[in-house]
């Protein structure tokens, strides 16, 4: 049976970490605010996100003039020990066509 909501089963195959991810991947300037209404999750929730991305070397952040910009590590893996002989940009490459 299919579900067009997600709410409907508690719960999703990404986490808001791969969320955010992927949504940076897709759009390497946006805005916090942005990223967090588009995922769902509070400004708040979506800085720790990004951090944590940052500080495991999956993402570099730039500050450019009042933005910042991000670069996606595409060699970084997976951090669960199933997946982790993949890089990280064979997901990426799922939802961004790359």
């Amino acid at each position: 049976m299919y579900y067009s909501h997600v709410a409907d089963h508690g719960w999703t195959f990404l986490s808001n970490h791969g969320h955010v991810l992927v949504h940076v991947s897709k759009n390497p300037q946006a805005r916090v605010r942005e990223i967090a209404a588009d995922i769902g999750i509070t400004e708040r929730r979506a800085l720790a996100i990004l951090s944590d991305l940052e500080e495991a070397g999956y993402l570099k952040v730039e500050r450019v003039g009042r933005r910042n910009h991000y670069t996606i590590n595409p060699k970084g893996r997976f951090r669960h020990p199933l997946e982790a002989n993949r890089p990280i940009n064979a997901l990426l490459r799922i939802f961004t066509n790359k």
